[in-house]
């Protein structure tokens, strides 16, 4: 059901937790009055000094009732769907006296009871509602599951956001909520691990000393982490974040002890995990990385373009070549890659960069940014898309001919501005659009809250910036095409044609694939973590053509190696 979003299935959690919660509650006060209403001394702390007086098999047991706290870690998995207040006051009012109420009369069942330790819950149960009770603690047990879910998403989602894991699929299942997501990928490996784990276990305290491990471990780091914050962004004042780390500590600490004696009794499986995730993300984050710097400061500059002049310095060939780039400025490494090893290169390019918005949707009249890249004669464009969360996961069958639109408003725009500029030598238009996030990488900006256009000076052999806010339909009227592009156009006319032509002779989409390896002189661990790992990564996570929606038969793939 995870697919169907938090917002379409949790109208069901509220009232399953209700009902269990009240559910015990209830059963926790019957028991009190009937069995042994004295074990409400239990709230007393002195009795808690006395326990720990017995000695070192009570200092231990704190491993085992970790269990009875680790359900309100869970809660706060929950803020992306409930507001902090409300978690507090269904906290307080309802979850922590119905626990109290139930931990409280299995112990009165216990003590009446002795011999009936095992499922004391179960066994302390009147027999019409036995069953009844399973399946609503069925129920919650699963509503609890969601929490740990959702927060493995909203966790996976962050490291995605910093390029510290690989690429897999997210799906935001709510217009209105941006933390709402899902991960088909994760969920499966979730599902794996879960039964792993159950089947690898031999009893249930085993997985509860698991359970525990990981949950102090989250406390104490989450507590660390705590303190810069208190420094450097809240700027609290140092006595406070003493106090606050004290008492945290005082709490976290006895507990963590407690749990460090029962690592080898399942303890060890939460921090095999965390090994192995940790060694994931740093793998996956230094190679990303480095790709990244070497496109980056590999990129071709402008000098270079036009020294080689408006054919390239190939041959050009009819159709246009959509070059997938992540950089939203400069033209890629990946370019000259390309051009000088092979003989041709299409009569138009156009540069496509792809750009989420945190929004929910990018209407399709505002979704493009065009730019031309150099003189006219070259024909060089820049395309950047932009897409909305709930975008991505749209399949644009009509992409090539929205880009396509895209360029033909865009050359009739530029031609407009030079007919009112003073000079042919500098010309650039700019629009903002209505109501539009703005973005801003590399130089490209889209901001405004009003149509505004602006007229401003640059050199012919900078980019020119159109954010295209309408489609055209304007198919041209000549289909005469030359082999290069070193005509100069003496109308707008001519160039429409041209790009009508170009259009008519195929589009290909071409996606760049920078290998990173290891230099012969690395070491044994960094060369198995670059051209294994790091490769292995590479080949499982979601490719860029899966991405973009890129169709097979237009798809050329240029790739490069890249020494580490």
């Amino acid at each position: 059901m995870q697919h169907y979003g938090t917002d379409k299935v949790s109208w069901l959690f509220a009232p399953i937790v209700f009902v269990w919660f009240i559910l015990i509650g209830i059963l926790g006060a019957v028991n009190i009055c009937k069995y042994d209403h004295s074990v409400l001394k239990a709230f007393n702390p002195v009795y808690v000094y006395r326990y720990f007086k017995r000695g070192k098999t009570s200092w231990t047991s704190l491993g085992g009732i970790m269990l009875s706290i680790t359900g309100t870690e869970a809660l706060f998995a929950d803020l992306s769907y409930f507001p902090v207040q409300a978690i507090q006051i269904a906290f307080t009012v309802v979850v922590f006296p119905c626990l109290l109420l139930q931990y409280t009369g299995q112990a009165a069942f216990i003590a009446a009871n002795t011999n009936q330790v095992s499922h004391a819950f179960y066994i302390s149960l009147p027999a019409p509602i036995l069953w009844p009770a399973f399946a609503v603690a069925t129920a919650a047990a699963i509503v609890a599951s969601q929490a740990t879910i959702s927060a493995t998403y909203s966790i996976i989602k962050q490291a995605l956001a910093l390029g510290c894991f690989p690429r897999v699929k997210i799906i935001h299942t709510s217009k209105k909520y941006l933390g709402q997501i899902y991960s088909p990928d994760i969920n499966w490996i979730l599902m794996v691990f879960c039964i792993a784990v159950t089947a690898g276990f031999k009893n249930q305290s085993q997985i509860a000393n698991a359970y525990g491990t990981a949950v102090i471990m989250v406390m104490l780091v989450t507590t660390f982490l705590m303190i810069p914050i208190m420094l450097l962004v809240w700027r609290s004042h140092w006595t406070l974040v003493v106090a606050f780390t004290v008492l945290s500590l005082l709490v976290e600490i006895p507990y963590f002890s407690a749990v460090v004696r029962k690592i080898d009794q399942g303890g060890w499986v939460p921090l095999v995990f965390a090994a192995g995730f940790m060694i994931i993300m740093y793998v996956w984050h230094y190679g990303t990385l480095k790709r990244y710097e070497f496109e980056m400061h590999s990129k071709v500059s402008m000098a270079w373009i036009l020294g080689l002049g408006p054919s390239l310095g190939l041959v050009r060939v009819p159709g246009i070549g959509l070059v997938y780039t992540e950089l939203a400025s400069g033209v890629p490494h990946i370019f000259s890659h390309f051009i000088t090893n092979l003989p041709a290169i299409h009569s138009t390019l156009v540069f496509v960069c792809v750009k989420y918005l945190p929004v929910y949707t990018v209407p399709p009249d505002e979704r493009f940014l065009v730019k031309r890249i150099g003189p006219k004669n070259f024909h060089m464009f820049r395309c950047v898309a932009r897409y909305g969360y709930k975008d991505i996961h749209k399949k644009d069958d009509d992409f090539e001919k929205m880009l396509f639109d895209s360029l033909l408003l865009f050359v009739r725009l530029e031609s407009m501005m030079e007919e009112y500029s003073d000079s042919d030598e500098y010309s650039t238009l700019m629009m903002t659009l209505p109501n539009n996030p703005g973005i801003s990488n590399g130089g490209v900006t889209a901001t405004g809250t009003s149509n505004v256009m602006e007229v401003m000076s640059c050199t012919s052999s900078h980019d020119s910036i159109v954010p295209v806010n309408s489609k055209s339909n304007d198919t041209g009227s000549s289909q005469v095409m030359p082999a290069s592009g070193q005509m100069a156009f003496q109308t707008v006319g001519d160039e429409i044609a041209f790009l009508n032509a170009c259009r008519d002779a195929g589009v290909v989409h071409i996606l760049g694939n920078t290998v990173i390896r290891a230099r012969r002189d690395s070491g044994f661990v960094k060369k198995i973590a670059i051209n294994y790992l790091y490769a292995f990564l590479r080949k499982i996570c979601r490719e860029n053509s899966a991405i973009f929606n890129v169709p097979h038969e237009s798809l050329l793939n240029v790739g490069q190696v890249f020494y580490v």
